[in-house]
């Protein structure tokens, strides 16, 4: 079974593709298979989330090149920024992995945080299209909170 243990610097010629949704990006160790139905590991240190478009490296000199899969986020627009920005305090509050973009952001489709989003005075439209969260203030190596975990000193009691 090949296994991917290297992250590389820049992108490369590949032999592989591996589409996966982000809740498998941040994950450093799974097996998977491959676009073309090659059965593979991959054994990566803890740290950065596999972002669509990076690629890995086998011992033996195999690449592979992630994909982004497209999956079900809630796209919020708006020219209004200080409400998009309210909206995305608010998301981010709850530990939400956001990806913004100017006038937009979106994040992994929760009716809740739908609802939340409409009392603040917009929409979230469900769409399908690759997810690629900001990695965070601190960088991408605290990605415990888009895993779940909580390895922070502040509580959540409120």
């Amino acid at each position: 079974m090949l296994t991917f243990t290297r992250r590389l610097s820049a992108q490369t010629a590949h032999s592989y593709t591996l589409t996966l949704p982000f809740d498998q990006r941040i994950k450093g160790r799974l097996k998977v298979t491959l676009d073309d139905g090659t059965e593979a590991g991959i054994m990566l240190d803890r740290g950065p989330i596999m972002r669509g478009g990076d690629c890995l490296s086998s011992e033996d000199g195999q690449v592979v090149k992630i994909v982004a899969a497209a999956e079900t986020v809630s796209v919020v627009r708006s020219d209004n920024t200080l409400l998009l920005a309210r909206a995305c305090y608010h998301l981010g509050n709850r530990h939400t992995p956001l990806q913004i973009k100017p006038g937009m952001a979106c994040y992994q489709h929760d009716h809740v945080l739908d609802n939340m989003v409409a009392g603040l005075g917009l929409t979230a439209i469900c769409e399908q299209v690759a997810f690629e969260p900001e990695p965070g203030a601190y960088g991408e190596h605290h990605r415990d909170h888009a895993a779940g975990g909580h390895s922070h000193g502040h509580s959540h009691a409120h």
